[in-house]
């Protein structure tokens, strides 16, 4: 029997280098009860967690950037681009999970406002999946677009 290679972006590294070990160790007949303790390596594919932290931080940008008065073009693309990018994200189960979300609670694509508080309580709603904190919504302009208020990013 053939053994699937384990999917990078559908695990964290840690758990994807131990089931490339026991993929390489029962290839090789080899029994190991050892821990892994692997240091993820630079310039090498995401895995999930990457590969989640970027596209959270794509998405928010892409956001906090999107008009505050957008053409009726602009929100029927932007929509379209969430429908589309659910189909194609790279991690299947969550991929899944995003176009479950997006026909109980499509894009709110009217303006900046709409779209940054949306994608904020879809992001929390996999937060709280995931047993991760929340954000608080109210913020998200300071984070994704302007910078906090105390002037630590200036």
């Amino acid at each position: 029997m053939v053994q699937e290679k384990p999917c990078r972006t559908c695990t964290d590294f840690q758990t994807w280098a131990k089931l490339q070990k026991k993929t390489y160790d029962s290839e090789k007949k080899v029994k190991s009860d050892e821990k892994i303790v692997v240091a993820p390596r630079k310039n090498c594919p995401l895995d999930k967690d990457e590969l989640g932290s970027s596209t959270w931080a794509f998405l928010h940008t892409m956001a906090a950037y999107y008009p505050d008065s957008p053409s009726n073009e602009q929100q029927k693309d932007m929509k379209n681009f969430f429908y589309i990018f659910s189909k194609f994200y790279p991690c299947a189960p969550c991929a899944e999970d995003l176009q479950e979300q997006l026909k109980v609670n499509p894009p709110q694509t009217d303006s900046q406002n709409q779209l940054s508080q949306w994608l904020c309580r879809i992001h929390n709603q996999v937060n709280r999946k995931l047993s991760k904190p929340e954000f608080d919504c109210k913020l998200v302009n300071q984070r994704w677009r302007d910078g906090w208020l105390d002037g630590s990013c200036d």
